[in-house]
């Protein structure tokens, strides 16, 4: 069968060459193709089949990000600018060449901490220990742009900020349950003394000798 297909295979390209209509050299043409392709086959087909090679999976790499050495120095990211609405607090820091994949990210309920490493060479941190209200941890995230990075602070209840971070009031008074009740008062008349005018220094030393001579328990006694 191989043998009458390469005679037929010859006889046709010999008329090939001769021919000159085009549409007989078109036929002449598709018909080689034909055989070609059915001696192709039939030499594929009587071939001995290759020997079995077990396949072992290739291992594919995955993207491992390396622990960061805690005895890194960072320099502190202390300016930066921030607004908010009603959901969400948005903080912007300038910085460039910042990689995605080498930033370090702590939320907590009332703090943040981001460290941005290797970039041009240096270490950056951003840092909030106390923010001014609670906010979600698990909804925060931070997004790099060409110049900055921008960290996002999910409310944990909407509503403006007076600030971002926590400030204590100062007008409120310091309650200490520990503290002697009485050092208030010895307080507040040393104040008394110290801002008084003669007639008030003199009421008040008079009643401060009687409390420590222990004629009164009270200093106050005898104050007009």
């Amino acid at each position: 069968m191989a043998e009458e297909l390469a005679l037929d295979l010859a006889e046709l390209k010999q008329l090939q060459s001769i021919a000159k209509r085009p549409r007989i050299l078109s036929l002449i043409t598709s018909e080689i193709h034909n055989l070609e392709k059915l001696q192709t086959s039939k030499e594929d087909a009587s071939a001995p089949a290759p020997a079995t090679v077990s396949q072992i999976p290739t291992p594919i790499s995955s993207s491992v990000k390396v622990p960061v050495n805690p005895g890194l120095s960072y320099v502190t990211l202390a300016s930066f600018s921030w607004d908010q609405d009603n959901d969400k607090v948005k903080i912007y820091v300038s910085l460039e060449g910042v990689d995605q994949e080498k930033i370090q990210t702590e939320f907590k309920p009332t703090s943040f901490d981001i460290k941005f490493h290797d970039v041009q060479g240096k270490n950056y941190r951003c840092a909030a220990p106390k923010l001014n209200k609670e906010i979600v941890p698990e909804k925060c995230k931070v997004v790099v742009k060409p110049t900055r990075a921008i960290i996002t602070l999910f409310k944990a209840s909407k509503g403006n900020w007076s600030d971002l971070h926590f400030k204590e009031d100062k007008l409120k008074p310091n309650l200490d349950k520990d503290r002697d009740p009485m050092a208030g008062i010895m307080d507040l008349m040393k104040n008394m003394y110290e801002e008084g005018d003669d007639e008030m220094k003199r009421t008040i030393a008079k009643a401060w000798t009687d409390a420590r001579s222990g004629k009164t328990a009270d200093p106050l006694k005898g104050y007009p």
